[in-house]
């Protein structure tokens, strides 16, 4: 049977962004915009696309002269992120050490996503693992022929993966054996989202709701309501759960966000162990601190299980998880 994969940028939006001031907005635009002028407050949007998908800020401030010097930086500090670790950008950082093996003089941004990659490998007993890459390029590479990767197939990739085999020091990074590749797509978009917020934080900007594939947010809507988050239901109009009010990070990692055959048995989700992909969920969300911890432990918890996945999460302050069992 022939199957196409689905590309990255048609990733499921499990996160339904920027709910909010459902009132106003149930009395038409109208009514949303006269509750924002009453304050004096004003929003503004921008998008773009990034790390093979669509990220939009909105931000909200007094003055229309506040948003594109924000907008600007950043942008800017999502391109920075993408240079240094998305693999989309075949000139990357990330690209450039999986090509030579070896990348003298890391990007600092690269570093840091990659610290924490390989700490939470080890605090997840390996279920979070930044080198299966191999697998990847395996699954797509023969999906693409209308072909299933066999036990032998697999069996040689996960031969190359070993996150303990990454030798990371300031003066540059080495990976230690031969067909290995770096993967930080459990991680980035969670890590962009950090960055702009931070940029966000510098110019001024308060009130402001991120989504960079993952999802962050602060203070609140232009009228005042705070940002609400819906959990999508596949298949559903109405959110499964809603996180309301919604300040902070959250990041999703699902079963459909890329997948390799038509039922979702398998999709872009792999354990580093067998070369498949955990079947147990279809989803989960992690809350966090930062988006660099709420998409890495969303990965790993899907890998893991529920079980598993909620100690793992309930050992980092301040972190939760929703979890959506396989239907």
């Amino acid at each position: 049977m022939s199957f196409s994969l689905r590309p990255a940028f048609e990733r499921r939006r499990v996160l339904l962004g920027g709910l909010g001031a459902l009132a106003a907005l149930a009395a038409g635009p109208a009514a949303f915009r006269a509750l924002a002028v009453d304050r004096g407050r004003r929003a503004a949007t921008r998008a773009g696309l990034s790390f093979g998908t669509t990220v939009s800020l909105t931000l909200v401030a007094d003055r229309d002269e506040a948003f594109e010097p924000a907008f600007r930086d950043a942008f800017a500090a999502i391109r920075a992120v993408e240079a240094a670790g998305s693999l989309y950008r075949p000139d990357s950082a990330l690209s450039r050490l999986n090509r030579d093996g070896r990348l003298d003089a890391p990007d600092p941004l690269l570093l840091t996503m990659l610290r924490f990659a390989l700490a939470l490998a080890e605090r997840s007993h390996g279920a979070f693992d930044p080198t299966v890459q191999p697998l990847w390029t395996l699954w797509s590479e023969l999906t693409a022929k209308g072909e299933r990767p066999g036990s032998a197939a697999r069996a040689e990739a996960v031969a190359r993966i070993g996150w303990r085999h990454v030798a990371v020091d300031e003066a540059g990074i080495r990976l230690t054996r031969p067909g290995m590749g770096v993967t930080l797509n459990g991680l980035i978009q969670g890590f962009a989202a950090d960055r702009v917020m931070a940029v966000l934080k510098r110019h001024g900007i308060a009130d402001a709701f991120v989504d960079t594939g993952e999802f962050a947010a602060a203070g609140a809507h232009a009228d005042g309501t705070p940002w609400r988050l819906g959990l999508a239901a596949r298949g559903a109009a109405e959110p499964a759960a809603v996180i309301a009010p919604f300040a902070g990070f959250a990041a999703t990692s699902g079963d459909d966000a890329t997948v390799f055959s038509p039922d979702r048995r398998d999709h872009h989700i792999f354990d580093p162990a067998t070369g498949l992909s955990p079947t147990a969920l279809s989803g989960v969300t992690v809350t966090a601190s930062s988006g660099l911890l709420a998409d890495g432990l969303s990965t790993a918890a899907f890998v893991m299980g529920e079980r598993a996945g909620a100690a793992l999460v309930q050992g980092y302050t301040g972190c939760s998880a929703h979890f959506t069992a396989k239907a």
